[in-house]
């Protein structure tokens, strides 16, 4: 999905920017950069591939050569990111968190209009810079960026650095998040809270759907008020966001522990122990514990010192190599026990599928899973959800195709928790991935533990639904 981190202060922000920027690392996978604006030295940019190592690394060496009172960070898992820009609305530059769909149909029409794209990635259109583009194309920042929201099919929010400070637009709808935050002498904005207590900011509020706010070391000014209709993607709590991270002044770690709750209390499986699959599945895991009344063991840890991140390799085989060889199972623990383990979601299954046969492997009598979310039977076409090509590599719909002779067929049916379409494909799904059993969120249970109303929640992945349409 991709975060960024914003900081503008009276003094040198080159620490809370570096620092602030890796906190968001979890959210991207491809590239990452910093750019800082010095009234003497001007804009100064490093941009880094993220595929083989991590962010400090890449980083830490050059933090000299850095200078300024304000600077945008960006974690990204599309193409290199920021982009310097020299316009008439003055010399900056922009980060974003998107997912452009049109891409091309924006390109041509940019390019008969006799503009030209000079940032590529593998020979690909930089969504970023196609933002830059539009932007420019207005009388003003705020015009530019909502020729933006006007004209790109997906999702996108941005952070502008200017030589007057720094403009925050959340996507139209508020699918992806961004929160400011306030220390002495300083201001911030991010895409994950998490950036915020160890650099001592103090969380001031959400930016709204649509709206654009301009940062100075002094305070912010609203340019544009928010919209009314939201959309911001339920998967934040279920998958994408720190534990410590708030949305909407929701914390994570609370929804996921009261999402579990709920589904143990209403769970009849009889088990030993309960263990959450690290580490999303671990807040899950601990609601389960106090709603189903057993014991919390951790029957698999996760050893990360010198494993990068299981989705970062090029190829499906190396993922999820990769990914097995992060998680240890613990024989001692999985020895004679049944066993409920917590995830956040299947996609493919295939992690699944060889994790579970690892456990029975170390001795585990009974391997019961619990999701966190619905089945996902649609693919994400707002935010950069996986790095699925087509729906059918979801193994909802490979069953669907199967069951139906057409991956498309009553989708409604098998979205619909307890019918008998839903409950055939479930079953399924545990069979297909060696289960004892299986059992998924009712899309009721997640978004009463969100605690936002469902029309203000993105569930499309989920039931295919979307309440909000661009104005």
């Amino acid at each position: 999905m991709g975060g960024f981190f914003g900081t503008i202060s009276v003094k040198d922000c080159i620490n809370d920017l570096f620092y602030g920027t890796d906190y968001n690392s979890h959210l991207g996978t491809k590239r990452a950069g910093l750019v800082t604006f010095d009234k003497e030295k001007g804009f100064n940019r490093a941009i880094h591939s993220l595929e083989r190592n991590y962010f400090r690394s890449r980083f830490e060496d050059e933090l000299s050569k850095f200078a300024g009172n304000c600077g945008v960070g960006v974690i990204s898992d599309t193409d290199p990111q920021p982009i310097i820009v020299n316009s008439h609305l003055g010399r900056y530059a922009v980060v974003t968190v998107a997912k452009i769909n049109n891409q091309r149909e924006i390109a041509d029409k940019l390019l008969a209009k006799h503009m030209h794209f000079s940032e590529q990635s593998a020979n690909r259109i930089n969504q970023t810079e196609l933002v830059a583009l539009l932007i420019n194309m207005g009388e003003t920042f705020t015009d530019g960026i909502n020729n933006v929201y006007n004209e790109i099919e997906g999702s996108c929010s941005m952070l502008i650095l200017t030589e007057d400070g720094i403009i925050a637009a959340r996507d139209l709808l508020g699918r992806t998040p961004i929160v400011i935050g306030k220390k002495e002498g300083s201001y911030a904005a991010t895409s994950e809270t998490t950036a915020f207590p160890n650099l001592g900011f103090e969380a001031v509020r959400d930016v709204g759907p649509g709206e654009i706010i301009r940062l100075r070391a002094d305070g912010f000014e609203v340019m544009q008020k928010a919209k009314e209709c939201q959309q911001i993607c339920s998967f934040l709590w279920v998958y994408y966001g720190f534990p410590s991270s708030d949305y909407e002044g929701i914390n994570t770690e609370m929804v996921r522990e009261r999402n579990g709750e709920m589904m143990g209390k209403e769970d009849d499986v009889d088990a030993d122990i309960v263990c959450g699959i690290p580490d999303s599945g671990v807040g899950m895991a601990l609601g389960y514990s106090d709603g189903h009344k057993i014991p919390y063991k951790r029957a698999v840890v996760k050893y990360t010192p010198t494993w990068p991140r299981s989705f970062t390799p090029g190829t499906q085989t190396r993922r999820d190599l990769v990914a097995k060889m992060k998680l240890i199972p613990n024989p001692a623990i999985l020895k004679n026990n049944r066993i409920v383990f917590c995830d956040d979601s299947i996609v493919r299954g295939t992690q699944l599928r060889d994790n579970v046969r690892e456990f029975f492997d170390n001795g585990a009598k009974e391997v019961h899973v619990r999701i966190s979310c619905p089945p996902l039977v649609y693919g994400c076409p707002f935010i950069g959800f996986t790095s699925s090509k087509s729906d059918l590599e979801l193994i909802t719909r490979q069953i669907i195709k199967d069951f139906e002779g057409d991956d498309s067929k009553n989708l409604e049916k098998y979205t619909k928790t307890g019918s008998p379409e839903y409950e055939r494909m479930v079953k399924e799904i545990a069979k297909r991935l060696g289960l004892s059993s299986l059992k998924f969120a009712k899309l009721e249970t997640l978004i009463e533990s969100i605690g936002m109303p469902k029309c203000k929640i993105c569930t499309h992945c989920f039931d295919g639904t979307s309440f909000c349409k661009k104005k």
